[in-house]
């Protein structure tokens, strides 16, 4: 079966998220590197460059995620298309309780970006589990 078009589509924003996510990783080390050199004192200079390090790293494995995952989706794998609804449940599960906090805060722009996000978040998923897209995948359950 030919691969659905919104398929297509999350499997090419999962490969920019990776390329993103190696540019904010070299950001990252990049900035540890001039906050270790630009410190007063040296302790803080070597907790700068090991925290750039770290969020470096960090940043490299989202990076790969995404690659595996836009890969996988391209490919039509259906452990792909269950992880990226898992994965959007979960976000929209912690977009929600980002939006219980932006409520009590009363701060309207935040209340709409995660109002925003909880419903892109829910159509990501719902759409994966259209029965015409699990078909694609060769799915016959979940």
């Amino acid at each position: 079966m030919e691969r659905p078009a919104g398929v297509t589509i999350l499997g090419v924003l999962a490969l920019i998220g990776a390329g993103l996510s190696v540019l904010a990783a070299l950001g990252m080390f990049l900035g540890g590197a001039i906050l270790a050199n630009m410190a007063a004192r040296p302790g803080m200079g070597m907790i700068a460059g090991v925290g750039g390090v770290a969020l470096g790293v960090f940043f490299l494995i989202i990076a790969a995620l995404y690659a595996v995952i836009g890969t996988g989706m391209f490919k039509l794998q259906n452990w792909a298309r269950i992880l990226v609804i898992v994965l959007s449940f979960l976000g929209a599960f912690l977009n929600a309780l980002s939006l219980l906090g932006s409520l009590i805060r009363l701060h309207p722009l935040a209340v709409l970006w995660s109002l925003i996000v909880v419903g892109i978040n829910v159509w990501i998923a719902m759409y994966l589990l259209k029965p015409h897209v699990k078909q694609a995948f060769g799915a016959t359950g979940f």
